[in-house]
C-alpha cells in the first residue's frame, strides 16, 4: 500500500493541476475581427510583479485585480458589455461607436464564422 500513496499523490497533484489549466482557458476568439475590434476596447491586461491588472484607458479610476484563474474569464466579460453597447452590426459590416455615438470603425465581415464569432462572444 505505502508503494502506491506517492504515484496516487502524484497523479491526484496533476489532475488538479490540469483542472485548474482547463477552467482558466479564455474563450475561443476570431483571430482577425477580435484583433480589430480590440483595437477600440477600453480594457486591457498590465503585467505587474504581482500578478495581472485589468485597467481602462478611459477611466483612470478603473482597476481590477482578479485571482489568475479568472482574469481572462473577467477580461472577456467587460468586453463583451462594452461590445454589447458600442458594437452594431449591419448587413455584413460591423460599425464600432464610441459613447457619443461618433462611427470610430467599420469592419467587413468576411466569412460565416466571423459572424458567428460576432454573435455568439458579443451577442449581438
Amino acid at each position: 500500500m505505502r508503494k502506491y500513496i506517492f504515484w496516487a499523490l502524484g497523479a491526484g497533484f496533476i489532475f488538479l493541476g490540469f483542472s485548474a489549466y482547463l477552467q482558466s482557458v479564455p474563450e475561443t476568439k476570431n483571430e482577425r475581427v477580435y484583433k480589430e475590434i480590440k483595437k477600440y476596447s477600453p480594457y486591457y491586461l498590465d503585467k505587474r510583479f504581482g500578478g495581472l491588472l485589468i485597467l481602462s484607458k478611459e477611466d483612470k479610476e478603473f482597476k481590477e485585480k482578479p485571482t489568475n484563474m479568472e482574469v481572462f474569464h473577467r477580461l472577456d466579460e467587460l468586453e463583451k458589455r462594452w461590445g454589447r453597447e458600442h458594437i452594431k452590426l449591419s448587413g455584413s459590416n460591423i460599425t464600432i461607436v464610441d459613447s457619443n455615438g461618433t462611427t470610430k470603425a467599420n469592419i467587413a465581415i468576411q466569412n460565416k464564422d466571423e459572424m458567428g464569432f460576432i454573435h455568439k462572444f458579443y451577442g449581438i
